[in-house]
């Protein structure tokens, strides 16, 4: 969608009286601080940044996006790698403000406005000694992490977040309010499922919580010379493993504080656990593996669950460079393992790959089920650069990009969208493989002029 031309000062003034939150423009003194995403290598500059309060403001906002045929970007906690949620010269709907919570303990089940961040929730469902699938940093948005399918410590045993979606509030194109669910717009509830921010946005989530209170988590880790064997070891262990076993498979380069000074630096292979189960189930994993390898640190205990969720967010802070990609992954193939530990050594302390399991009770959903169409894999690989120098910019995006390039050739094509750049529409057909067809059929339903562009874009059938 092209931009129209610039917008008429009272039209603008206008729309501010509109919102009961506040309209940001390019002169005023906080636009640059509200401009900021996650990911630094971002940098645009929208022509207007609503920053919304209510239900009220997103349609306003919708509506003037759409009058004035502006490029619109949603943002929710402004962690797309892409930086998806915002946009040059057009207009962010930012719905940071939207931060309302309501648990019911009874139902068990969680009301949560657009503009949360995990962390948020966690804080609010702990209190009742609840918990929902999300992901691993407490600073991600409940919106983009949710509609792009959402996985985490909890996902081998309840699955994904989209899994555990009963309900969502979106705001369409046309700046109609609707109620998405089984029993209400069903197609649409369908999409939104891990087809993204295609389809409207939406203001309120409706997710369904489990009894999660105190979990036995957080890093064991190898010498990183041990990837080959432990890798080997963690394929055929995994899959075995009862679903309150949760062990992700990382690399990287140990940080400073709170890690041993001894280890600084030394890079490393290892898992990021969370045991849901007994004792003795706990345990006997645990066992395994360490006699898999000698550790070179294991920190693996008791802790409150939303402790677990927060616990790599300062080694992980806003403001850095950041360059990503993924695939989805049905088997670690001993050629995979060998480029694995050929690409071990990470260029910066913050860089790394991470192997998500998404198996167990996410392969027990058919893929037509929801938009999420890869259910017969186990992991979901993310590789990533990150550094906070803009100076190495070109040496964290290189080494990704190779090491995708290396990797990708065994993998099952395809990537959680979130684990994506903008990478061209041929990734996001793989992504979505037979349900891409019926999600363009949903998005010209309910968004027939691609209004919402600005994402992993499925173009609305003919």
């Amino acid at each position: 969608m092209a931009t129209a031309a610039k917008d008429d000062e009272a039209e603008v003034e206008q729309l501010r009286g509109a919102l009961r939150g506040d309209l940001i423009l390019p002169d005023d003194s906080g636009f640059d601080d509200a401009r900021a995403i996650y990911n630094a290598m971002i940098d645009k500059h929208p022509r207007l940044i609503a920053r919304c309060a209510n239900v009220a403001d997103v349609i306003a906002a919708v509506t003037f996006g759409r009058d004035h045929e502006l490029d619109t970007a949603i943002r929710s906690g402004g962690h797309n790698g892409a930086g998806l949620g915002t946009v040059d010269d057009g207009l962010v709907i930012d719905l940071a403000e939207m931060t309302g919570i309501r648990v019911d303990p009874e139902a068990r089940t969680v009301h949560v406005e657009a503009g949360c961040t995990w962390g948020d929730v966690d804080h609010a469902t702990h209190a009742f000694g609840l918990a929902t699938v999300s992901g691993v940093v407490s600073t991600t948005g409940v919106g983009g992490l949710s509609l792009g399918g959402g996985h985490g410590y909890l996902t081998r045993k309840y699955g994904l977040t989209i899994d555990n979606l009963l309900s969502a509030d979106v705001v369409l194109a046309d700046g109609r309010l609707v109620h998405a669910s089984e029993n209400e717009h069903p197609d649409l509830f369908w999409a939104l499922r891990g087809g993204g921010g295609n389809f409207g946005v939406v203001t309120a989530f409706e997710f369904r919580l489990y009894p999660v209170e105190t979990v036995t988590a957080g890093p064991l880790f190898w010498p990183i010379d041990a990837l080959e064997e432990t890798m080997r070891w963690y394929r055929e262990w995994l899959p075995e493993q009862p679903e309150d076993v949760y062990a992700a498979y990382v690399t990287g380069e140990v940080p400073g504080d709170p890690f041993p000074e001894e280890l600084h630096g030394e890079k490393f292979c290892g898992l990021v656990w969370c045991c849901l189960g007994s004792e003795a189930e706990t345990e006997a994993a645990l066992r395994s593996a360490r006699d898999a390898a000698e550790p070179m640190f294991d920190h693996v205990g008791p802790m409150p669950y939303p402790a677990l969720q927060s616990l790599f967010d300062e080694i992980l802070p806003p403001g850095d460079q950041w360059y990503w990609k993924g695939d989805f992954v049905r088997d670690l193939t001993d050629e995979a393992i060998a480029e694995h530990q050929r690409f071990a050594e990470v260029p910066t302390r913050q860089s790394g790959m991470h192997l998500y399991p998404v198996d167990g009770a996410v392969n027990r959903v058919d893929g037509d089920e929801t938009a999420w169409s890869h259910r017969d894999v186990n992991w979901s690989m993310v590789i990533f650069g990150v550094d906070g120098d803009p100076a190495n910019r070109d040496l964290i995006t290189e080494w990704t990009r190779d090491y995708w390039e290396a990797v990708h050739p065994h993998t099952a094509g395809g990537a959680y969208v979130n684990f994506m750049m903008e990478e061209g529409r041929d990734r996001i057909r793989a992504t979505y493989g037979d349900n891409y067809e019926r999600l363009q059929e949903v998005k010209a339903e309910y968004d027939p002029d691609n209004f919402f562009h600005v994402n992993q874009n499925i173009e609305p059938a003919p």
